[in-house]
């Protein structure tokens, strides 16, 4: 499928999330783990939840987004289990969503 010119032009490339916006969620998904509070819950679902629909985001980045949108919810009670289904996604956030590292072009041979 060939898109004209002008179409083309206008496609828009999406930078990846910055390391310190993956760390503010990280963070509060933390907070989130640790208080079982209803703001630090909804501000991390609230963070997590476009990142669903980022165009360059990998599925095993989506995958572990979309866990933490399903843990960071506030329960009845704070075990061990609810904070490490909340724990685990986060600390993971910053290595499955960063932006991969470009190849460093091979030095081209020298003539002599």
């Amino acid at each position: 499928l060939m898109l004209p010119a002008t179409v083309e032009a206008q496609i828009k490339k999406v930078p990846f999330p910055s390391r310190e916006e993956l760390r503010a969620l990280q963070l509060l998904a933390y907070d989130c783990s640790r208080a079982n509070a209803p703001d630090s819950c909804d501000k991390t679902r609230g963070l997590a939840d476009p990142l669903m629909d980022h165009p360059r985001l990998s599925a095993s980045c989506k995958d572990t987004v979309w866990e933490l949108v399903q843990a960071s919810k506030v329960a009845s009670s704070n075990s061990f289990q609810r904070r490490d289904s909340i724990d685990r996604p986060a600390r993971r956030l910053t290595l499955v969503c960063m932006e991969p590292d470009k190849p460093k072009e091979a030095p081209s041979p020298t003539q002599t």
